[in-house]
């Protein structure tokens, strides 16, 4: 996954299995953090407007390439034909939550090198503090429809 300021580069950002007016959450399913922020997204979503896709499946790897050498290091959100990472991606996904989450844009004023900073010391630790599975989340089948391959 190559990354310029939190963007990621690359061709295909919306390939035809997704609607380019939905955001998309591709997030590391074998990481207990990502995917407890999955169930809080799905849940604060009101209008169920988010679809997700573990960066392990079909459709993120259409987006983002193979897993590099080193694993996933990042939830990549991908909205209106961009594909954000990082610090960028999380606030991203609050800002297309709406109220009161969107008043996480605030923390858009603190420089993106410190926002980073702080979202790769947690991305270090994420294994250690919430666990790492086996497998991807295998979605329900009520919130099937809401998960690409």
């Amino acid at each position: 996954m190559h990354r310029a300021g939190g963007v990621v580069a690359q061709a295909t950002v919306n390939p035809p299995s997704a609607p380019a007016d939905r955001p998309v959450v591709l997030f590391d399913g074998g990481c207990g953090l990502c995917n407890a922020a999955v169930d809080w997204i799905m849940v604060h979503d009101r209008q169920q407007r988010f679809l997700f896709s573990p960066l392990q499946g079909q459709f993120a790897q259409g987006v983002v390439g193979p897993e590099p050498a080193g694993g996933w290091t990042s939830v990549v959100f991908v909205q209106g034909g961009q594909s954000l990472t990082q610090s960028d991606a999380a606030l991203g996904i609050a800002g297309a939550l709406g109220w009161p989450w969107k008043a996480a844009l605030v923390f858009k004023a603190v420089p993106r090198p410190v926002r980073n900073a702080v979202y790769d010391w947690i991305g270090r630790n994420r294994y250690n503090w919430f666990g790492k599975k086996e497998t991807c989340r295998l979605p329900t089948p009520a919130e099937r429809a809401r998960f690409l391959p």
